[in-house]
């Protein structure tokens, strides 16, 4: 009996190690520096499994991998020392906190290469050339967006962009997980300053083109996400073109950070390329602080605060235009009265504390305030002829005179409420979150049309006016959010698997209305093959109303009246997206092929009317449509150690109004957009980029008049703008040490260098037989211009 009481204690000691053996091991723990200071994003290797995790932004990280006699753990983050630790026969569940002090080496700018793996419907871009591309805006980071699949852009005065055919008004802007919002009265590229995105303090850029998870608010088109920067140390830089200059300052040790912004920007250089002569006098100024504490490893708090003052006036003084087929040229020229004054002022401010409540979850709580003053007023009178240049024939003259005095006034209050949990292989986010509007406006405008002696439209008895428009409204209402949503990611011998689902819901005091909005994707690499990636994603999407949407206008000869629309419910998107992407390498270099396919059923869609930059709603929920295309990119290292990109896409946008089916205001039938860059032969001191952009015309029609009659196409958007940056400085490696000086950059851009003629809309002729004849207004033409960027 001894013998095999013994026998079968062996037995299952023999067995006990063997499934050790063969046991999966869970690993977890927090890395901080030398300050204990959390290290975000580190990279755990298991060194021979091939088992990979990434640390969160506090530090936490969490592997599994099987056991052996001796197990190397290896820890890796950029701008920090590398540490190996080896495990002897690991069990269970271990705990491992790790010290990775801060590296004396100095390193090249890092960012998070493009043909990384994406596994949901955010895409991180590649922030590397933000500093040192292209722009005519001042605004980089929207300037890098447009040139993404599925997003264009018709005019390069501005900073606002389409996305997969919805308007300006349908894309989301984040800063640090904080909803920011641009200026109402916009109406044309000219007037637009600088956005709230300060592109020296950008840390990290998401964009997801559709299928956005539930945490992002309720808009149909897109979401752009940004984090701020928090530096190590000193650093610094300035910058200055003909377009303007910037200044930037941070500093951060241990557990604090702060960071400075100052810009200003005047585009009066890039206005003077365009046909209407005069004086122009745009000012954009604005200045933003981040702040980030952590006095405890339990608390932290961030603060944003930003101040923004964007002038513009005008004096113009004559134009003339040149336009119709080489058989049937027109001239069209004007004399100039009056003047323009706009101002654009913004306040914008966020306060966030976070409790990490232990390892795997986190509290927090943020309060944001966004204030806008806004004022656009012009008095400007035109005396204009329109001829044939083949002949002596006089098409119309006549006298127009344009009025405004539009003044409106904007509060915005959100407190927010998020909890962060992580269990297992879930990650659960769920928030709550209070809003409350408050606008003012008060808006008059009219315009009055002469011609050849008639005033339009023409009546024997009065004087009327060809546009006539009143408003004087205030709202104020209040929002109520709550959203939850589980990432779930599971690894078989089938692949890995990522699934993101949640659900949002919202009711709005204005008109009482509640949304309930589901959505949910999938991720999915094949074991057989780790360089495909299958996505899906849908859900139900809304377009909750701002103050422009609920704008209902009601029309008697006594002119139009603006009145708000309590009936007004939320745009309805139910969406549809395929994906595929596939990664390779060509002669050794990453590359990746990336396609998404798309549906949009749209119901309850306020129609609305897109003058430049404005965009006018018809204030009701009169119309159904579908959006439908197809997206294509290829992103990698066409030339070696340097990223370049190309994407396509072909969509078709449609909408039923009044039993009639036409083309919605953004339906661009096709659309390219391409970036490359490149080092001169045998150095690396100087580099070329080229961004271009071809994009089909969007439909228009008569001002004033319905969607019905937007019977044409506006020309293509063509245009090919090239940088050259030529490195004087390259102080990385602190060579020389009594130099505080990093880089120096100097730059030379050729924008639209091939001229195309763009257009931006049309002025409207009519002659007292109802003639019309459509006047193209062309946007900016080829300018030179010079940059210098110090970085320290």
């Amino acid at each position: 009996m001894l013998f095999t009481s013994v026998q079968n204690v062996c037995a299952q000691e023999t067995r006990d190690t063997l499934q050790t053996d063969t046991a999966s091991v869970v690993l977890h723990g927090t890395i901080v520096d030398e300050h204990e200071e959390s290290v975000p994003m580190a990279i755990v290797r298991i060194e021979g499994q091939n088992k990979v995790a990434v640390a969160d932004l506090q530090g936490r990280y969490n592997i599994r991998f099987n056991t052996a006699d001796t197990v190397a753990v290896h820890y890796s983050a950029p701008g920090y020392t590398n540490r190996r630790r080896v495990l002897r026969r690991p069990q269970g569940k271990l705990t491992l906190n790790i010290v990775m002090p801060t590296s004396d080496r100095i390193l090249e700018e890092i960012v998070v290469s493009d043909t990384r793996r994406q596994m949901g419907q955010t895409e991180a871009l590649n922030t590397k050339e933000l500093k040192r591309m292209t722009s005519t805006t001042g605004n980089a980071v929207e300037d890098l967006v447009a040139t993404q699949a599925g997003v264009s852009s018709h005019n390069e005065l501005s900073s606002q962009y389409n996305v997969r055919g919805g308007s300006f008004d349908e894309n989301f802007v984040y800063i640090n997980g904080i909803e920011v919002y641009r200026p109402m009265l916009i109406s044309s590229g000219q007037q637009e300053g600088l956005s709230v995105i300060n592109s020296d303090m950008v840390e990290k850029v998401d964009f997801s083109a559709g299928g956005f998870e539930a945490k992002y608010g309720d808009k149909m088109s897109s979401v752009l996400d940004i984090t701020y920067r928090k530096p190590k140390g000193w650093e610094g830089s300035v910058a200055a073109s003909l377009l303007g200059g910037n200044l930037y300052a941070g500093y951060g040790k241990r557990k604090f950070s702060f960071t400075n912004g100052l810009r200003y920007k005047t585009n009066q250089y890039l206005l003077g390329s365009l046909e209407t002569n005069g004086e122009y006098s745009p000012s954009f100024l604005d200045y933003q602080a981040y702040l980030s504490w952590t006095p405890t490893p339990k608390w932290s708090f961030d603060a944003i605060g930003y101040i923004s003052n964007n002038k513009y006036n005008f004096t113009p003084t004559d134009r003339e235009t040149r336009f119709g087929t080489l058989e049937d040229v027109k001239s069209f020229r004007v004399y100039f009265d009056g003047k323009e004054e706009d101002l654009f002022r913004t306040f914008f401010g966020t306060a966030k504390l976070t409790y990490n409540i232990n390892k795997q979850s986190f509290l927090s709580l943020a309060y944001s305030a966004f204030n806008t003053r806004e004022r656009e007023t012009y008095d400007i009178q035109g005396q204009y002829w329109l001829n044939e240049t083949n002949g002596d024939q006089q098409l119309g003259v006549g006298t127009y005179m344009e009025h405004a005095r539009n003044i409106l006034r904007s509060n915005t209050q959100t407190l927010k409420l998020d909890y962060n949990l992580r269990f297992g292989t879930h990650s659960v986010l769920t928030g709550l979150a209070f809003k409350h509007d408050n606008i003012e406006e008060s808006s008059r405008e009219w315009e009055s049309r002469d011609s050849s002696g008639y005033s339009i439209p023409h009546n024997n008895n009065d004087l009327r006016l060809i546009y006539n428009l009143k408003s004087k409204n205030e709202i104020s209402s209040s929002h109520f959010q709550f959203y939850a949503q589980d990432t779930w990611r599971k690894e078989s011998k089938a692949g890995i698997l990522s699934v993101n689902y949640g659900l949002r819901l919202s009711h709005w005091s204005w008109n009482s209305e509640w949304l309930l909005s589901p959505r949910a994707s999938i991720g999915f690499v094949p074991s057989g093959n780790d360089n495909l990636t299958f996505r899906m994603a849908t859900g139900l999407y809304y377009q909750r109303p701002f103050y422009k949407e609920l704008r209902d206008t009601v029309t008697t000869n006594a002119g139009t009246v603006v009145q708000l629309n309590k009936g007004i419910k939320s745009q309805r998107s139910f969406q549809l997206l395929t994906a595929m992407e596939y990664k390779f390498r060509i002669s050794g270099r990453p590359f990746k092929f990336t396609t998404e396919a798309y549906y949009k059923a749209q119901s309850r869609i306020n129609p609305y009317n897109v003058d430049n930059v404005k965009v006018v709603y018809y204030g009701e929920n009169i119309a159904t449509g579908y959006v439908a295309g197809i997206d294509f990119k290829v992103y990698g290292e066409f030339v070696p150690g340097t990223d370049s990109w190309i994407s396509f896409g072909i969509m078709k946008a449609s909408m039923k109004l009044h039993e009639k089916t036409i083309p919605q205001p953004t339906d661009q039938r096709y659309n390219f957009n391409f970036f490359f860059s490149d080092y001169f032969p045998g150095t690396t001191r100087w580099k070329m980029n080229l961004k271009a952009s071809f994009a089909d015309g969007l439909p228009f029609g008569p001002p004033h008049t319905g969607l019905e009659r937007s019977a044409f196409r506006a020309p293509a958007y063509k245009r090919v703008d090239l940088g050259m940056n030529y490195r004087a400085l390259n102080n990385e490696d602190r060579h020389l040490r009594n130099n505080l000086v990093k880089n120096i950059w100097l730059g030379l851009d050729c924008f639209n260098i091939f001229g195309f003629n763009n257009v931006s809309g049309y002025y409207w002729v009519t002659d007292v037989t109802g003639q019309q004849y459509a006047v193209p207004n062309y946007l900016t033409n080829r300018q030179i211009n010079a940059r210098i960027l110090i970085e320290f």
